[in-house]
């Protein structure tokens, strides 16, 4: 994901983490300076939903104003099977699992 909260806070004329801070808290969501260091600075490794909620509001905008799917990032991150390096197309299939039933666990007591 990228991650544009910097992009959507200059668009409402926010150009430091300590206003949107302030903001922030304005609004309910009191964070600490260093995640909102951490917001501010690059993409933060989680995010909880009551925060993007408040975010949002603040900001007059949606998630998908502040994330954008990055599919390459998806795709490069995929394990490189050794039968498809072979040249075997065939390796792309799923295998289906199915569970296996045992009796191997006694009875309930009555």
């Amino acid at each position: 994901m990228q991650w544009n909260l910097r992009l959507r806070a200059a668009e409402r004329g926010i150009w430091k983490s300590a206003h949107m801070r302030r903001l922030l808290a304005d609004a309910g969501l009191e964070i600490s300076a260093g995640k909102m260091s951490s917001w501010w600075a690059s993409t933060p490794p989680t995010v909880r939903l009551d925060e993007l909620d408040v975010l949002c509001a603040v900001l007059d905008c949606t998630p998908d104003d502040l994330m954008t799917t990055e599919p390459d990032k998806v795709a490069a991150r995929r394990p490189k099977s050794s039968d498809s390096a072979n040249g075997d197309h065939t390796a792309g299939h799923q295998t289906v699992v199915a569970p296996r039933l045992t009796t191997t666990r006694p009875a309930p007591p009555l």
